[in-house]
């Protein structure tokens, strides 16, 4: 079985240390790995998961008013973005009020 999880900027160190992947929504649901050695990160730092099962577009959500990710397509070493992220106007602006409560 190969990386799924990595740190987006490595710092070309060997070391490793132990983790739990988690999300920043949920403490008890949002895990999507324990005990996974990576390189040693920060408060801040990206991780990137290769794979991310019911977490990819389809299954996203804007739970608590959380932005949507943007969709980046990655090939050997060139990369797209496909979709962006929408602003916090747009999210906010796709909500009609009914004339009734005017």
């Amino acid at each position: 079985m190969g990386v799924f999880y990595f740190l987006v900027e490595n710092n070309d160190n060997n070391a490793k240390q132990v983790y739990d992947i988690v999300g920043p929504v949920c403490e008890t649901g949002d895990t999507f790995a324990k005990n996974r050695e990576i390189s040693p990160c920060q408060q801040g730092d990206l991780v990137a998961i290769k794979s991310c099962g019911a977490y990819g577009a389809v299954m996203s959500s804007a739970y608590n008013t959380r932005l949507l990710a943007a969709e980046i397509m990655v090939k050997d070493d060139q990369f797209s973005i496909i979709k962006d992220r929408p602003s916090y106007e747009e999210f906010i602006g796709a909500d009609i009020i009914p004339d009734w409560l005017k």
